[in-house]
C-alpha cells in the first residue's frame, strides 16, 4: 500500500465487513486507534484498518479554503480510493460492506472519494468534516453518517448542515447527528451515534433495490 497504516482488529474468521480510518491533518494512523477498537467491539467480523496520510506533514491536502484547496484534494485521491481498493481485495471484502470513516480532513477525504466514485463503499461516517465543495450529483449507493459538534471552531457546524441540505436535495441518503457543546474533537458520544447509525439505519439503497427488484444476495452485505 502506498501509505502507511495500523491494522487495530483482524477477525480471527473471515472478514465480513471492513472499516477503514483517516485521520486528521497532522496526526498519524495510531491516532485513530482507539476510535477503530470501538468499531471493532461492535462488529467483531470487521477488519479494521487506519491509514495514514503522506509523510512528512501527515495532512491529506493543503488546507487553505480556496481553489487550490480542491486541486490539492483531486491530486490526494486517487492515492486514498487506490488504498481502500487495497485493503478491499485484500479482505476479501466487498465494497457494499465497507465503512469509510474519517476525522477532520480525513473526513474530507472520504467525502470527496465517494461523491466521485459512488461504488467505493456503502457507508461513510464524517466526524467533524466538511466537502472540500459541496457536490452536484449523489447516489443511494453510498449512505452518509454526518456527526459533528455545534462548538466545532474548527470546521464550523454549517458545513455539515449545508451538506446535509445539498445530498437530500440532490437525492442523496444521508443523516446528520449534532452534538451539543462539542468541539472539534470525537467523544463517546460521538461514538455511540456512530455506532447505532451503522447498526440500525437502513440504507436507502435497500428500498430502492426493493421497489426495483434488486439483486440477489445484496441482503446479506448490510452494515448492520
Amino acid at each position: 500500500m502506498k501509505y502507511d497504516h495500523v491494522v487495530v482488529h483482524s477477525p480471527s474468521l473471515p472478514a465480513t465487513q471492513l472499516f477503514l480510518l483517516f485521520h486528521a491533518a497532522g496526526d498519524k494512523p495510531a491516532a485513530m486507534a482507539q476510535i477503530g477498537t470501538e468499531f471493532a467491539k461492535a462488529f467483531p467480523r470487521a477488519q479494521v484498518v487506519s491509514i495514514g496520510a503522506p509523510e512528512p506533514d501527515h495532512e491529506w491536502y493543503r488546507a487553505s479554503g480556496s481553489e487550490e484547496e480542491q486541486s490539492s484534494v483531486a491530486e490526494a485521491l486517487p492515492g486514498v480510493i487506490d488504498a481502500v481498493r487495497q485493503c478491499q481485495q485484500q479482505s476479501g471484502v466487498r465494497a457494499e460492506a465497507t465503512a469509510l470513516i474519517g476525522f477532520a480532513q480525513g473526513s474530507t477525504m472520504i467525502l470527496e472519494a465517494v461523491a466521485r466514485h459512488p461504488d467505493l463503499a456503502g457507508r461513510v461516517v464524517a466526524f467533524s468534516g466538511r466537502y472540500a465543495a459541496l457536490p452536484q450529483k449523489a447516489s443511494t449507493r453510498t449512505t452518509i453518517h454526518l456527526i459533528h459538534g455545534d462548538n466545532d471552531v474548527a470546521i464550523p457546524l454549517t458545513h455539515a448542515v449545508d451538506a446535509q441540505e445539498r445530498l437530500t436535495a440532490i437525492g442523496g441518503d444521508v443523516t446528520l447527528d449534532i452534538i451539543d457543546d462539542l468541539p472539534h474533537a470525537v467523544d463517546d458520544r460521538a461514538m455511540h451515534l456512530a455506532i447505532e447509525r451503522l447498526q440500525f439505519t437502513v440504507p436507502r439503497r435497500y428500498f430502492d433495490e426493493a421497489l426495483g427488484g434488486g439483486r440477489p444476495g445484496d441482503e446479506v452485505i448490510a452494515l448492520m
